[in-house]
């Protein structure tokens, strides 16, 4: 669950200039140099230490969506099992799964009303005992969403803790009493009103919500409440599952005593509420107690408002997490400009520089609370759709870090962009056209706005073949299949050598192969150029180049001096490739060559 979820951005220029620049080289860290490159002095060594959730892929699963075995239009985990040869055909090393705990599904699953129970429209704890053995089988890790900064209100503790002031589970949650007046001001981006907290009749008291009103947050202040979730972390690793991904969990640390914070908007919130006091005694607590007794992966979803606070999480000698996971790659472009690739490139190039030497990065485009990868940062037009979406995935599996794919991105499935409110299913989407229509504002920007950024985007049914519903369910589906299903589907896709799906195993098989796509040292080139991204990756001998042309038009660009291209390409989203002084690249060609 991203907090900087804004459906109406206007800032961003459109990626879409006119003309190439002459090449230029640069080191992340220094200024552009000139035309030749310098005879690289990289460490020969790995300048990380090697591990298996750094060279893993994650292959994000949203159960909800995925698969329906009972036909009761909803995606379940007998669903799930039935693809599991699939997965592992994809070459992918780990599953991050959405949560499948109890819950009432005021916000898909993150609303949970009991963590060590199987939300009975997925299936049972056998049903999760069975994924876990088969995905372990065939040497998949099972990641899973650790969602605590927020129960449901239907969760035990808050039904205990609105039962009365005095009951014992009341500090599990924060309470603002009546008698004070009214709480100062925080925002909520799920709720009609944008107010977090909600009133309590019951015991005459608000509650805080930073997310929908059936998501009161919890109070980590407490050390009764920190020790429940050490417990109910240790009930799902002793099961054997390999990590937790955090959700929000960089805005659990609250002031009690909630100082005012004015001003507070849609588009400053997410920066009060991070790193708030005592963030990082929790998760070092956390470690002492549970992390550091399992071989497991950690990761915190939007750790830190910039790379230095990220590092905080991730610095190994501060033994708190694994890996940083930030969203400023994926907040560009959210507007109808689009985004700039300067900027882009910016953005990766900064954060890698960061993480260089200490420390590591989740890379991704896309998630559940993302539109489709395609349709924001490629171009999903029939005629440029493969070859864009080959291209992003060309970028994600040789950026260094651990590469985050969400589920129906290998098929370049794209936004459904719904005309209609009623197609929604969205907790966000749906408050938020509320609170437009509560105040006379623009309906038809909000659902325009929608069709490009909206969570439902990413939400619709995976497509596996040709028959009705996509073949997800027999039945109706829990929210409409993308009509594009018929054309778009992994059974058309597998018959396919060039498809969209193929090529992302062979990607994952690159990066399997070269040990440099994983760990090797990154230098971006030719930073000022407004449709290449190019960059080499550097480990010891073994030296690559990847050029990327993000552009719906055909390029050229030329090789910098110094660099000798070496056999045939490693990857190459399209069937010719002719290697010179002079690349001659097809709209959104991506190729991945090796340097001698």
């Amino acid at each position: 669950m991203e907090l900087a979820l804004t459906l109406l951005l206007a800032t961003l220029p459109l990626m879409l200039p006119a003309g190439s620049q002459a090449p230029q080289v640069v080191s992340v860290d220094q200024p552009a140099t000139g035309p030749t490159v310098k005879p690289n002095t990289t460490p020969t060594a790995l300048d990380q230490p090697q591990t298996w959730w750094k060279e893993t892929v994650v292959y994000q699963i949203y159960p909800r969506s995925f698969q329906d075995s009972n036909g009761d239009g909803v995606g379940d985990l007998r669903g799930i099992i039935s693809r599991l040869d699939y997965l592992k055909s994809l070459g992918v090393g780990a599953v991050w799964l959405n949560p499948i705990y109890a819950s009432p599904n005021d916000d898909n699953g993150y609303d949970i009303s009991d963590y060590r129970q199987i939300q009975p429209e997925f299936g049972t704890m056998q049903d999760f005992d069975e994924l876990l053995r088969g995905l372990h089988q065939r040497g998949i890790k099972l990641v899973m969403d650790l969602v605590v900064n927020h129960s449901s209100d239907e969760h035990e503790w808050f039904r205990q803790a609105r039962s009365s002031r005095t009951s014992p589970y009341r500090d599990y949650y924060y309470w603002w009493p009546e008698e004070k007046g009214p709480p100062p001001a925080r925002y909520s981006p799920f709720d009609v009103e944008h107010n977090a907290w909600a009133y309590d009749p019951a015991t005459k008291a608000y509650y805080l919500h930073y997310f929908s009103r059936k998501q009161p947050d919890l109070n980590w202040n407490n050390p009764k409440l920190r020790q429940e979730v050490y417990s109910l972390m240790r009930f799902w690793l002793d099961k054997g599952i390999d990590g937790f991904r955090m959700d929000a969990f960089q805005f659990v640390a609250k002031d009690p005593t909630f100082p005012p914070m004015p001003g507070l908007t849609g588009q400053n919130y997410t920066n009060a509420y991070n790193h708030g006091p005592r963030l990082h005694d929790y998760l070092q607590e956390m470690n002492r107690e549970v992390l550091s007794k399992y071989n497991i992966m950690t990761v915190a979803e939007g750790a830190g408002r910039n790379p230095t606070e990220a590092m905080l999480f991730v610095d190994p000698a501060r033994r708190e997490l694994n890996m940083a996971y930030h969203f400023e790659g994926v907040d560009l472009g959210n507007d109808p400009a689009g985004y700039t690739l300067a900027e882009f490139k910016r953005v990766y190039s900064r954060w890698d520089s960061a993480f260089a030497q200490k420390g590591w990065l989740a890379v991704f485009l896309a998630n559940h609370d993302q539109p489709r990868m395609v349709s924001k940062f490629g171009d999903d037009r029939p005629e440029f759709r493969a070859a864009s979406s080959k291209l992003l995935t060309t970028f994600i599996l040789t950026m260094r870090g651990t590469p985050y794919y969400y589920n129906g991105d290998e098929l370049g499935m794209t936004n459904i962009r719904f005309d209609r409110i009623e197609d929604y299913r969205d907790v966000a989407t749906l408050n938020g056209y509320q609170q437009v229509k509560n105040q006379g504002g623009d309906l038809a920007a909000f659902l325009a706005a929608a069709k490009r950024t909206a969570r439902d985007n990413c939400r619709t049914p995976f497509q596996w073949d040709a028959t009705p519903n996509a073949g997800f369910t027999t039945g109706t589906p829990w929210i409409k299949v993308n009509p594009n299903y018929t054309t778009i589907n992994q059974a058309a896709e597998e018959k396919d050598p060039d498809s969209i799906l193929n090529y992302f195993r062979r990607a994952t098989a690159a990066r399997r192969q070269h040990n440099v796509l994983v760990y090797g040292h990154y230098q971006l080139l030719d930073p000022a150029n407004p449709h290449i991204y190019a960059y080499t990756r550097t480990l010891g001998p073994e030296k690559a180049l990847v050029v990327l042309n993000f552009s719906s038009e055909k390029r050229t660009w030329a090789v910098p001096g110094g660099l000798k291209l070496g056999a045939a390409p490693w990857l190459n989203n399209y069937s010719s490739f002719t290697a010179g002084k002079t690349l001659a690249l097809q709209p959104w060609q991506a190729v991945v060559v090796p340097l001698r």
